[in-house]
């Protein structure tokens, strides 16, 4: 019989773990000719969440709980619980609800057909907020335009065969964007399409400046063409200081000039703005080689907290 594992990253999710999870489990249901598990990865919650997670492993024998001993982020749990299972398939879903489990069946359908990879994707986002659409439009648009890879309304909700799950756990990497990197892959496909329910309970821990600074790593993660607009700002900066020049230089010998500084004063902001704002792209290119030749892990196991199966 083929093994399907629900990996599921929590993080701070003591208050509605429970019920979430036992609304997931009830909605799954039985799988023809699968046998199902679930691993919940606790991403260094400091809240009960450990607590509340061991006591629902106690209730069900298919939950076991795999907890990091700090908080790593979603990408590194992902990580750790692709690399902790050693199933036929499977499916990472949030616990919030708002990847329906009522989906899970037809992706199996899909996978038992042969396709690799099923992906679940929004069609609507009624729970999020005017302006987190806006930003997300911008980030998927501008992703799409650098790198040429198209994951609008791509979402972490995926199940996953074992060739794809070897394949992303094998790659050398340290700083993930996991749909990014399944979609870069390019193991055959399928698409399932659902709309985002409601959050009823709880709130998003992705605030502005964390999803800036995802957006951020994810581009730079897949593209170095950002590098490359030093040099077109450096010719663009050439020529305006060119014409600048040209023009004072004509003034200057045509008796036209006027006393002051306003043209030294403006090339001196523009060439000054084009340098600064340079070695900031420079140097995030920098950080990103330092923390991947560092060579740390990507996560760390609380071996004394997790409740994982004897195989």
């Amino acid at each position: 019989m083929q093994t399907l594992c629900i990996v599921i990253p929590v993080f701070n999710e003591a208050d509605a773990l429970v019920e979430n999870l036992e609304h997931i489990i009830a909605r799954i249901g039985q799988l023809d000719g699968v046998r199902l598990r679930l691993l919940l990865v606790n991403d260094g919650s400091d809240d009960n969440t450990v607590t509340v997670a061991q006591a629902l492993c106690e209730k069900y024998p298919q939950l076991s709980l795999l907890s990091l001993n700090r908080n790593f982020g979603k990408e590194a749990a992902i990580l750790a619980g692709l690399n902790h299972v050693k199933d036929d398939a499977v499916v990472v879903m949030d616990s919030d609800l708002q990847h329906p489990p009522e989906l899970v069946a037809q992706m199996v359908a899909l996978w038992k057909s042969g396709v690799q990879v099923v992906e679940a994707r929004k069609i609507s986002r009624p729970s999020q907020s005017v302006a987190y659409r806006l930003m997300a439009s911008i980030f998927y648009s501008t992703f799409d335009t650098l790198t040429r890879m198209d994951l609008r309304n791509h979402s972490d909700f995926k199940l996953l065969d074992r060739a794809v799950i070897d394949a992303y756990c094998a790659l050398p990497e340290r700083g993930r964007f996991f749909r990014g990197l399944i979609h870069w892959m390019h193991f055959s496909a399928a698409t399932v399409p659902f709309e985002e329910p409601q959050r009823e309970r709880g709130h998003s821990k992705w605030g502005a400046a964390k999803l800036l600074s995802l957006s951020w790593q994810s581009v730079s993660s897949f593209t170095s063409l950002p590098l490359h607009l030093v040099t077109v700002m450096g010719l663009f900066t050439f020529l305006v200081s060119m014409t600048l020049g040209g023009k004072a230089l004509y003034d200057k010998l045509s008796g036209q000039a006027l006393d002051g500084f306003t043209t030294v004063i403006l090339l001196l902001l523009i060439i000054g703005s084009v340098l600064m704002f340079s070695l900031g792209l420079v140097g995030s290119y920098v950080a990103r080689i330092y923390d991947e030749i560092k060579a740390r892990p990507v996560y760390l196991v609380d071996e004394k907290n997790s409740r994982l199966p004897d195989d």
